[in-house]
């Protein structure tokens, strides 16, 4: 029972710029489109701009619609002259190609949900700039643009990130987007044959956000993904990280962590009204000390709550492979040089349910994996970053915050595992080195003293 949106006028023709990600079925919205034309008897061409045929690759979808076909021409948006943005991925819409289609005209429907390209396996503390591309791609269109967390949205509502481009279209024809009657638009998805209806569900999911987004987001719930960070207050931060840390060993390791934590507080408070350092030292400490050993995966895995997201993802019927490389049988890839890994079922899943109970073994003399390499490592970390806090700490001044933050942040370029992580953890250690050398030279006070003193007080606190 939604209003009908106010169908644009063709005119001469209408271009409609598409952005997603390969892998995502982003390429399906402007075949939808396409089709949807043919059935109403207009023109269309379609050209998929794909770049490398890889996942998490940017796509871009030029769709020209026109009354006729004999009206079209060319098959590509010339610059400046897209009409309409659907922007299924707000990081290839604020790519260079993408922006130099739209003008100050264009209307524009953006999900703002970002999601890692592929450029993020090869550099993970690369900085996507949600903010800035807002404020680009806003500008690029005069103001015209929408915003929505189409992903969050799809997911919660539908279960699966792959209908975020169906929600999408829809949120754009309720938008008057997209110049094709909703008869013709339902058409085509019924022809395309893939999950009809749940598409046609998502689809107006999408026109009902574009109506009514608060009513949408009541209906997604608690379970909305977010795209970011929660805002999260220090104290629930280190209750949580208590509660998991409980379950990852015991009670007492917990109220280890939560006394290093307390202390850096402490510590932080007698010198600025600020809880970065300390936040910086809960969120590191808490990575370092739940390290993903065999007894904390076997838990994972053993869990209800595994069990649970794999019924909610999957309907009945599914297989379940584990590809490990347990650390006392794998043998080394010939080619690599790295640990082999090997396929086992889902008769993993009962022994994995025994292994959970060896946690208690962790680090003593009887645990069979705590002797390994890596093991004593992951184990030393932590007791170095516990000193390392502590004698931050213990010099810690208003003029030298900044740099403790950064110090503290240190295990943050600590990923992966394995050999994976190893290779990291020599670049971090590196990084590290430099950190601690910023944070000794850092000024105990101005030069000269006096008022200067003040004003450079208030800055960091500001």
């Amino acid at each position: 029972k939604l209003p009908y949106p106010v169908i644009p006028d063709i005119g001469g023709s209408w271009n409609i710029l598409i952005t997603g990600i390969g892998g995502t079925g982003v390429i399906t919205v402007g075949a939808l489109i396409g089709m949807a034309a043919h059935i109403e008897g207009k023109g269309s061409s379609v050209l998929d701009v794909t770049g490398l045929a890889q996942k998490n690759g940017s796509v871009m979808s030029h769709v020209r619609l026109a009354a006729s076909p004999e009206q079209l021409s060319a098959v590509r948006i010339a610059r400046g002259e897209a009409d309409a943005l659907i922007a299924c991925d707000i990081v290839v819409a604020a790519s260079a190609p993408a922006l130099s289609r739209l003008r100050t005209s264009t209307r524009a429907v953006i999900n703002d949900f970002v999601q890692p390209t592929s450029d993020f396996v090869r550099e993970g503390n690369i900085d996507f700039g949600q903010q800035t591309m807002r404020r680009t791609l806003d500008s690029s269109v005069g103001g015209h643009a929408h915003f929505v967390n189409a992903t969050g949205l799809a997911v919660a509502l539908m279960g699966d990130s792959i209908a975020t481009n169906l929600f999408m279209l829809g949120y754009a024809w309720q938008d008057g987007l997209v110049p094709l009657s909703l008869e013709a638009i339902e058409k085509a998805i019924e022809l395309n044959g893939m999950a009809v209806e749940a598409n046609k569900a998502t689809f107006a999911w999408g026109r009902l956000a574009a109506f009514d987004k608060a009513a949408v987001e009541t209906s997604a719930g608690p379970s909305m993904e977010q795209g970011g960070l929660h805002t999260t207050s220090l104290d629930q931060l280190i209750a949580m990280h208590k509660v998991e840390l409980t379950k990852y060993q015991n009670a007492a390791y917990a109220a280890h962590y939560e006394r290093v934590v307390r202390a850096a507080k402490e510590a932080e408070g007698r010198v600025l009204k600020s809880t970065s350092f300390t936040e910086a030292v809960a969120r590191n400490l808490y990575k370092l000390m739940a390290y993903k050993d065999e007894y904390e995966v076997a838990r994972l895995y053993s869990d209800a709550e595994f069990k649970r997201n794999l019924s909610a993802q999957f309907e009945d019927g599914y297989e379940l492979q584990f590809h490990l490389a347990p650390p006392l049988l794998s043998k080394r890839d010939p080619s690599s040089g790295e640990p082999a890994k090997y396929t086992f079922g889902a008769w993993m899943l009962p022994l994995f349910g025994l292994l959970a109970h060896g946690k208690v073994l962790r680090g003593s003399w009887a645990d069979p994996f705590g002797h390994t390499h890596e093991r004593r490592i992951e184990r030393k970390l932590i007791a170095e970053y516990e000193e390392l806090v502590k004698s931050v700490a213990s010099r810690l001044t208003a003029f030298n915050h900044d740099e403790a933050v950064q110090v503290a942040n240190w295990p943050q370029m600590i990923r992966g595992y394995g050999h994976v992580k190893s290779r990291h953890l020599a670049t971090a250690r590196e990084a590290l080195a430099k950190q601690l050398t910023a944070f000794e030279s850092a000024r105990v006070s101005p030069p000269g003293g006096g008022s200067g003193s003040s004003e450079r007080k208030v800055a960091v606190a500001l």
